[in-house]
């Protein structure tokens, strides 16, 4: 069902991580991209996995979101995981072989490691931004961080506020695209059988009241704007002012360790072969 996608969405919560500056956690996020891609071998990987179960335990989101965010994405990781298993090339003989196709130790390992990439990367992005930070919260530390490109005229509110829009947006049009297949199903449309170029088609239906209702609301939302009087920040205050605290410095300062412990991680020599003598041992081949 689509209602039941996560992503986007935010749950209110008293946890260390809700409690963080909007711009600790926009920052702590970036760290944490750049500690995923740094990850080069098991051992690294093993660490970001055990991390992002921790950030998972501290900010008290239910394992049932979490598995609901990742549905959408398990096209992407068995797509790419079956890509890096068929495409890597290794330097000694193939696992299996047939047809043309060759499955060595190494496109196992890659496999297994870009899958987590994405897993991990989606999920912890969403703990540090998404699920523990309100869309008004998070445009406002996106404001501030970005507020010395003021200096050269950049129109940072106009940017953090349409941000600010299309994230409070996202559950709504998922709830309007419910409301929508289900009037649709009520008339005989069907969405789930049929070949992949059938149900494309299907969705056209779909898509037409959609795009319909979403620029009627962008209009309503434009036409309320300007009832109130909105005029970008110009002499523009804010309710609650944005402040580091030492819990703020403390999650810096775990991530940065965390960051430089992979890179020193990435240093240890990494033998695909380790792969090969867990797959024999999982199919009695020794």
């Amino acid at each position: 069902m689509i209602s039941d996608i996560t992503l986007g969405q935010f749950f209110p919560g008293k946890s260390a991580i809700h409690r963080l500056d909007p711009r600790t956690k926009i920052i702590l996020a970036t760290l944490f991209i750049v500690a995923v891609f740094v990850a080069s071998n098991p051992v690294s990987f093993l660490l970001l996995f055990v991390s992002t179960v921790i950030l998972i335990a501290v900010s008290k989101i239910s394992f049932k979101v979490i598995l609901k965010s990742i549905k959408p994405i398990v096209f992407i990781i068995v797509f790419t995981a079956i890509l890096n298993i068929f495409m890597t090339k290794g330097e000694g003989e193939p696992l299996l072989s047939f047809w043309i196709l060759n499955i060595y130790t190494e496109g196992i390992a890659r496999a297994v490691m870009m899958a987590l990439r994405v897993l991990i990367l989606i999920v912890g992005t969403s703990i540090l931004l998404t699920y523990t930070t309100s869309p008004i919260s998070l445009t406002d530390g996106l404001e501030s961080l970005l507020s010395p490109l003021k200096a050269i005229n950049l129109p940072v509110h106009t940017f953090a506020m349409m941000m600010s829009i299309a994230l409070r947006f996202i559950p709504t049009l998922v709830e309007e695209t419910e409301k929508i297949m289900n009037a649709q199903k009520s008339r005989g449309a069907d969405f789930t059988s049929g070949s992949l170029a059938q149900r494309a088609k299907a969705l056209i239906p779909l898509l037409v009241p959609l795009f319909v209702s979403s620029f009627k609301r962008a209009e309503e939302l434009a036409t309320a704007m300007e009832c109130r009087c909105y005029r970008g920040d110009k002499n523009r205050t804010k309710l609650v002012k944005l402040e580091y605290k030492g819990l703020d410095f403390a999650f810096m300062l775990i991530f940065v360790i965390l960051l430089v412990a992979l890179i020193c991680l990435i240093t240890i020599p990494y033998n695909y072969q380790s792969f090969g003598i867990i797959y024999d041992v999982l199919f009695f081949r020794v």
